[in-house]
């Protein structure tokens, strides 16, 4: 089975914080943000509920795409 490669975008309930990543299984990354503790940005906003993603099989293009979207405007990205 070929690899598949996410970017993804989360957000908090209140949708004020927006987070873009990367990564090669998205439900276990999706479980990370929602219980690792520590200083890290999803979990000092709360950013845990997915709100976009797109899978790619190639991880350059993943890659490329996840620093496009990084590039947007937040009004964008809500978009």
């Amino acid at each position: 089975m070929d690899k598949q490669f996410f970017v993804y975008m989360t957000t908090n309930y209140s949708e004020t914080s927006i987070y873009t990543g990367i990564t090669n299984n998205l439900a276990r990354r999706l479980y990370e943000h929602k219980s690792i503790s520590n200083n890290c940005y999803t979990h000092k906003y709360k950013v845990n509920k997915l709100v976009y993603y797109e899978i790619f099989d190639n991880p350059i293009d993943a890659i490329t795409r996840e620093k496009q979207i990084k590039g947007w405007t937040r009004i964008k990205k809500k978009n």
